[in-house]
């Protein structure tokens, strides 16, 4: 026999504007995937839910177009409707017209990670009224912004929301279990006093005192409420940590007649954990080709000129979890990989910069004119896009690391075929509501040849002025 669960979705996240601002704030995603579908694979593999109520408020389309009716995950899915904002309570009250049997309930808006959930189905097989998840924490500030309750045994006595002074390490989690009891005394609840709301603790508390069989579930593992920015970062960072050491990676480079460096950027890259190495022929007339696929690249080809048509051609073959890019210049080096890829566990992308005088090798590319020119239009998108978070020094920097689900969300939005294609990369995931982080990385002397887009101050103004196009347009919403 499966299980029947409810998930209150109708949050609209204030608190995390703009990014909830036309968003319902359970569709924020972690590493790709809405916080709700976390939730719903929760009750799926941990508590045998088959049958999931989803009440859903302003913009609750996009919920219901996204799940539709929840085959893709083995469940089937139905929505409520709370027209009105009036609390978690009254959210799952909305529920008594379909719900006759024991249920379950998580809130969208959470996130759990290497939890204990199944072990709860012990005690929703046994005769109880409600079942509340505490967690043991030191984080007093935490307990005050939430829940607690006064237990005997696991038998919960009364429940306090938001306490002054808890007297208590028991924090209280958005996980429930309920029978069709809970619905009366939703109905004859008073909104509180506190929200004007329907708060589902102060209904627990009265069932509490009025019934017998109200337990605690003491929850193991990762748990966070997502309220604010923090909050969401802190979910991503957890949730990339505990899955980081099964991510492989993918370094992609374009090439365009680099004989003469190709076979020392794959030795070298070579030397560190990667999966694999794609070099982007972008139409070489010399040995580059053959170089790198004697060095055991794998050589891809891009008919198309440009550096933006090459990377896009480059990501789109790469297999791996996360794509590094790279020159095939030797004017970085392998050296910083772990550095960008530590900082994956908490960004979407992350950039290099070259803007430290100390990291830049005598000899390479980047005399005051360059770097200057690079922090400007960096500044620029910071202010631009000062809503995201965001700080750059260095638009033009080729070194960076993005996980390969961010590239294929923003990929259909990028359209440089030159130069411009590495601001507008920052600007697409910036726009996509994702996270970039900027590192300093070592620059050195570029070994044979000449760049194709900073040859001279000439040729440096006129990439500048494709970079700073590209940058309004965005800004303006042109293409």
């Amino acid at each position: 026999m499966t299980n029947v669960a409810l998930i209150p979705a109708a949050g609209r996240g204030l608190r995390m504007y703009p990014i909830t601002e036309k968003k319902p704030k359970a569709m924020l995603t972690i590493h790709g995937k809405p916080l709700l579908q976390y939730n719903l694979e929760l009750l799926k593999t941990n508590l045998d839910c088959r049958e999931v109520y989803i009440v859903t408020g302003e913009y609750g389309d996009q919920i219901s177009s996204y799940f539709e009716d929840g085959s893709s995950l083995g469940l089937e899915i139905n929505y409520i409707t709370q027209k009105t904002p009036r609390g978690i309570g009254h959210a799952i009250g909305l529920g008594e017209e379909y719900i006759d049997t024991p249920f379950f309930v998580i809130l969208g808006d959470e996130m759990y990670i290497d939890t204990n959930h199944q072990d709860m189905l012990s005690l929703f097989s046994r005769d109880f009224n409600a079942i509340c998840a505490f967690q043991e924490t030191d984080d007093l500030k935490a307990i005050q912004q939430n829940y607690t309750a006064r237990l005997e045994g696991d038998r919960i006595l009364s429940v306090i929301e938001k306490p002054g002074s808890p007297g208590t390490d028991l924090l209280g989690v958005g996980t429930y279990a309920f029978t069709p009891l809970i619905f009366d005394y939703i109905r004859n609840a008073s909104p509180s006093s506190l929200r004007n709301e329907i708060e589902i603790t102060d209904v627990i508390d009265t069932l509490a005192h009025q019934e017998s069989k109200v337990y605690a579930f003491f929850l193991e593992g990762f748990y966070t409420n997502i309220n604010t920015i923090h909050d969401l970062n802190r979910a991503t960072y957890q949730w990339r940590r505990s899955h980081f050491d099964s991510y492989s990676i993918s370094v992609v480079m374009p090439a365009y007649n680099e004989e003469a460096s190709i076979k020392r950027v794959i030795d070298d890259f070579s030397r560190t954990p990667v999966a694999e190495i794609i070099v982007v022929d972008n139409n070489s007339v010399d040995g580059t080709a053959k170089i790198a696929e004697k060095e055991g690249a794998r050589v891809v080809s891009e008919p198309r000129q440009g550096y933006g048509n090459a990377l896009k051609c480059g990501m789109d073959a790469a297999k791996e979890d996360i794509v590094v890019i790279t020159e095939s210049d030797h004017s970085f080096r392998s050296k910083d990989l772990p550095s960008i890829v530590e900082q994956l566990k908490e960004a979407d992308m992350v950039v290099g910069t070259r803007t430290s005088k100390s990291m830049i090798e005598q000899g390479a590319n980047m005399d005051w004119f360059l770097r200057w020119g690079n922090r400007a239009l960096g500044k620029l998108v910071s202010v631009l896009w000062c809503n995201k978070g965001a700080s750059f020094t260095d638009v033009g920097c080729t070194y960076r690391g993005l996980w390969k689900w961010t590239y294929q969300r923003i990929r259909d939005n990028m359209r440089a075929e030159g130069a411009p294609f590495s601001v507008e990369m920052m600007v697409e995931t910036l726009k996509a509501d994702m996270t970039v982080t900027e590192i300093p990385v070592t620059y050195c002397r570029r070994r044979g040849g000449e760049s194709k887009h900073s040859a001279g101050k000439v040729q440096n103004v006129k990439t500048g002025l494709r970079m700073l196009q590209v940058i309004m347009r965005k800004r303006l919403g042109l293409f």
